[in-house]
């Protein structure tokens, strides 16, 4: 039984990159639509879509790298989890290494980048951080 389903698209899509897969697949939710689509808008990501498959849909993730291959995600973290939710306001959001990444937040619009987050004035639950 899997407990905690985004840590578990944060560990495959960091498990991917490792191998410099062209793509990754894992169970679609909303949580991790609006996830996929936070990476698409920053730029971690060329693209994604949903893949029917059997029982359930599949979200797929076409990874980024550079022109030699580098990775563009390095890092890939976890911050809230089950068994202790972190939860930031406006004024407590701060940029990710001095703004080179990003943090990504759950809030009551939506799923959205700290960069966003700040615009619009809105806290939520920290989901994770990419650099």
């Amino acid at each position: 039984m899997m407990t905690d389903p985004i840590a578990d698209m944060l560990t495959r899509i960091r498990n991917a990159v490792r191998v410099e897969k062209p793509h990754v697949d894992f169970p679609l939710s909303k949580v991790k639509r609006g996830l996929a689509e936070v990476l698409k808008r920053e730029g971690y990501i060329w693209d994604w879509e949903e893949v029917p498959s059997e029982p359930a849909r599949q979200l797929r993730l076409h990874l980024k790298y550079g022109p030699n291959g580098e990775r563009v995600i390095r890092t890939i973290r976890r911050i809230s989890k089950p068994g202790r939710r972190v939860y930031s306001g406006t004024t407590q959001l701060k940029p990710v290494l001095g703004g080179l990444g990003i943090s990504v937040i759950s809030t009551s619009r939506g799923v959205i980048s700290d960069r966003e987050a700040r615009q619009r004035k809105l806290g939520g639950e920290v989901l994770c951080e990419i650099w």
